[in-house]
């Protein structure tokens, strides 16, 4: 389970950072004192499960973070504010619960405990990509995907079972697939969960296939991969 603190203020994060050690020290835990910093790193490939987000922050605050969050991953928001009148603000950008400074340790608890909860059943649903190839509509799903090749105006869907073509834009599918798929070249998008092996030019997959992985992206692969098969 992945976790970012995002508060601008030192001791806010070392309060909240105090409390998860205490009771969920399992827990992978990043911290942010901006939320300019936070999307920074998510648009370079880390994904939380849940982000502690303040609301009253410097430059970039809690509720603009949220918005720009929300389109490039699904998280789970726990918003942490002084102020009671910013809670409504909260709920209008899909927030899962909110936090009142300075955080209680009980109440984190039972908020975090329901959060995973949410998180576990989001990522244990079936997930599906919808396709027309050959005239047909199919339902493929997203856990049979082994890896995306781009040919052309084409992408090709290498499956557990199957090679599925059919056109479609390499981005915008980068796009929907989003968490445990990595852009490993211009040409292949790779399902992290498939990966059996890799040098600094490749990448092997579970049925046996190679593709490329490109030079200038050995070193985020490697990093990402590894926070995905320790998370």
């Amino acid at each position: 389970m992945r976790i970012a603190i995002c508060d601008d203020e030192v001791r806010g994060r070392e309060r909240i950072r105090t409390l998860l050690e205490k009771e969920f020290s399992q827990a992978l835990r990043s911290e942010f004192d901006s939320g300019m910093k936070l999307l920074e790193a998510v648009e370079k490939g880390y994904r939380p499960d849940i982000v502690l987000l303040d609301i009253a922050m410097d430059g970039m605050n809690g509720m603009e973070t949220a918005k720009r969050l929300k389109e490039l991953a699904d998280v789970i928001l726990i918003f942490v504010t002084g102020v009671k009148e910013q809670v409504f603000e909260a709920f209008d950008v899909g927030a899962f619960h909110y936090l009142m400074k300075p955080v209680d340790e009980a109440k984190l608890k039972d908020v975090l405990v329901r959060a995973m909860q949410e998180t576990d059943k989001r990522q244990s649903a079936p997930r599906y990509l919808l396709v027309k190839a050959a005239g047909n509509h199919r339902r493929v799903p997203v856990e049979d995907i082994l890896y995306v090749e781009n040919v052309g105006r084409k992408v090709i869907l290498h499956t557990k079972q199957e090679a599925i073509e059919y056109y479609e834009r390499m981005n915008h599918l980068e796009e929907v697939l989003g968490d445990g798929f990595y852009r490993c070249h211009r040409g292949y998008l790779v399902a992290l969960s498939a990966v059996s092996g890799y040098n600094n030019t490749s990448i092997t997959v579970n049925q046996g296939d190679t593709i490329y992985l490109s030079k200038q992206k050995y070193s985020e692969f490697v990093k990402i991969y590894s926070q995905f098969i320790n998370a």
